[in-house]
């Protein structure tokens, strides 16, 4: 162990892409977190894409707005592209309400359309009908 804590949110590796999701509000600090361990292994997987799954988050802050627009920036000038997918609504309603812009943030109706931006696709397997 190198002594760090634990992620509060899991990061998966798929290839050269990291998916990750919020399931639920996120204080400032852990947002914090969130932006340095995601930007930590970016780095460290080397990975060209970061999809990010908000499906489940029903309020956004400006910090927590902004993180995402931080983590974006972070990211390109790392090398990846970051997809925002999933966002609800009146997450959506609240940003404009606010006046947060998230600057650079790409963003996609929800994952499956994030990770074919991404460059990954749903393969169709053939029916079972099909063998002879």
């Amino acid at each position: 162990m190198n002594g760090q804590k634990p992620a509060s949110v899991p990061i998966l590796r798929l290839g050269d892409v990291l998916v990750t999701g919020l399931l639920d509000e996120l204080d400032d600090k852990s947002a914090m977190a969130f932006l340095d361990e995601l930007t930590e292994r970016i780095a460290a997987d080397a990975a060209t894409g970061v999809l990010i799954d908000i499906s489940r988050l029903e309020l956004i802050d400006s910090f927590v707005a902004r993180t995402l627009t931080e983590l974006t920036t972070t990211a390109r000038l790392l090398g990846a592209r970051v997809i925002v997918a999933g966002m609800r609504p009146p997450v959506a309603i609240t940003l404009v309400e606010l006046g947060l812009r998230l600057d650079g943030v790409e963003t996609a109706l929800n994952a499956e359309q994030g990770m074919a931006a991404l460059g990954w696709f749903r393969t169709v397997r053939s029916g079972e009908a099909s063998a002879p």
